[in-house]
């Protein structure tokens, strides 16, 4: 390989500097929370940014070898941001913790590139061994409040995990995960792909368990009326008011529910 080829790949292999990851630590705030208004005010005001310096800082102190200072400044953030990153955590690139309070990374978790993190977030081990115990998150994640990522699973690119659930199992990329445990969903065809792939859409998260019940429901009511045809019963009336599992004056909520899941 010639001399020009190895000063080359040499450059492209060196890490960015401090300032570099900072700048875009701070660019990506104002792509991903339009709360934000400008510079100053998210260096001031935002405690998942401050958690992240600090952590940066502490992570640096860490793989030198000062681990006891490293502890000292992660304990330090811990007290002023509410969020506990162990400086041993390995956190990637344009990395965002949107409010931050209650966000606890563990020592062996490894964080990839454009992952957001919202309030409540837990990226915790399953196991007392000193090896790999907690999570990997590839690139482009979005994890949403309180949900909860246990033990060295790896969890693919671009997935989203909705809101409180509970996550022990690895999750290929492009997926959306749901529920307690956490349920894994097709949704490579669905939806629109952000500018920056990432999507927010939270509110938008299937519900699989409906989806399930909705077409038992639906598949009832299929075997019930080829049974009255059978059977040569009248058939009931299409809007009754009455719902024929509990006898209800009017459509029970469950009933109701699951007919508008369907729809």
């Amino acid at each position: 390989m010639s001399s020009e080829a190895l000063t080359m790949t040499a450059s492209l292999s060196v890490a960015p500097g401090f300032w570099t990851i900072l700048r875009e630590d701070l660019a990506c705030v104002f792509q991903r929370d339009p709360a934000a208004r400008s510079t100053l005010e998210v260096l001031t005001t935002y405690p998942g940014v401050h958690a992240l310096i600090a952590h940066r800082l502490a992570h640096r102190l860490w793989q030198s070898g000062w681990r006891f200072t490293a502890r000292l400044l992660s304990f330090l953030s811990r007290m002023l941001t509410n969020v506990d990153i162990h400086p041993g955590a390995s956190i990637g690139r344009r990395f965002f913790i949107d409010h931050g309070a209650g966000v606890v990374i563990g020592e062996t978790a490894k964080v990839g590139d454009d992952v957001t993190l919202y309030h409540g977030v837990t990226l915790g081990g399953t196991s007392w061994n000193k090896g790999r115990r907690h999570p990997t998150l590839a690139d482009g994640v979005v994890v949403g409040a309180g949900a909860k990522i246990l033990g060295p699973i790896s969890i693919g690119e671009r997935v989203r995990i909705g809101a409180n659930s509970v996550v022990v199992k690895d999750v290929p990329a492009e997926r959306t995960v749901v529920g307690v445990p956490g349920r894994v969903v097709d949704t490579r065809n669905g939806g629109v792909q952000e500018e920056y792939g990432i999507n927010l859409d939270h509110n938008l998260l299937p519900d699989p368990v409906a989806k399930s019940i909705a077409c038992l429901i639906e598949r009832i009511e299929m075997l019930e009326q080829e049974l009255a045809e059978l059977r040569h019963d009248p058939q009931p009336a299409e809007h009754s008011g009455q719902c024929r599992t509990c006898s209800a004056g009017d459509l029970c909520c469950e009933h109701e529910s699951m007919h508008s899941a369907m729809n």
